[in-house]
């Protein structure tokens, strides 16, 4: 997480001229919403990776690489929620995705930051914005609009740490998604985060308190 939030800080400064669009956001924060995803490029990599193992992922399920079983039981979850409402859906999939053991990338990947795929995550476990990742995922083969799901990039100020969790827009409110709190909860809610950026598959926005 480290690499990316420096990454970042340097790309706020670029935004300044545009802080008379800022707009009021989440986690008593403004924002500025950029379309350029190209310093990005964990994420646009994952989202490409994931792309292609839909369609190429092979394997037997005692494997301990990414295999189809494991594309095969997300999918059957994710098919048993499907005519559950909206809210009925964000709620498992947090739970679903939470019962993973938290793996660092060091120990995963042999690299300080690796945003991994779905399907990565789910055959080797993995860090904070992997449980994101797969939860936007999720949630986007489930109906979910664009616009209504970001990873955001956060320093925790309890630990003073870096973090990433998924927030979901959801009946006029900002619901948070989070491998550290059990529950999905409203962002109004958690005081301890203070927001880098965020993104999804078209637009980041950085983030000042």
């Amino acid at each position: 997480m480290a690499v990316v939030a420096g990454l970042v800080f340097a790309l706020v400064g670029q935004n300044t001229a545009l802080a008379a669009n800022a707009s009021p956001s989440f986690f008593r924060s403004v924002e500025t919403r950029s379309s350029n995803l190209k310093p990005f490029k964990k994420w646009t990599r994952a989202l490409k990776r994931y792309v292609k193992e839909r369609s190429k992922v092979k394997g037997d399920c005692k494997a301990t690489k990414l295999n189809q079983c494991h594309y095969k039981t997300w999918m059957t979850f994710l098919d048993s929620i499907r005519g559950k409402d909206k809210w009925s859906q964000i709620r498992y999939v947090n739970q679903y995705m939470n019962q993973a053991t938290y793996t660092i990338d060091s120990a995963n990947w042999g690299k300080k930051d690796f945003w991994a795929t779905p399907g990565e995550f789910m055959a080797k476990f993995g860090d904070c914005e992997d449980y994101a990742i797969s939860k936007l995922i999720s949630l986007t083969l489930l109906g979910f609009k664009e616009d209504e799901l970001r990873v955001v990039v956060v320093k925790d100020l309890n630990l003073k740490v870096g973090h990433a969790i998924l927030v979901v827009f959801y009946s006029g409110r900002v619901f948070l998604l989070d491998n550290q709190i059990k529950k999905v909860i409203d962002a109004k809610k958690v005081r301890h985060y203070k927001p880098i950026f965020s993104i999804n598959n078209k637009h980041w926005w950085s983030h000042r308190t």
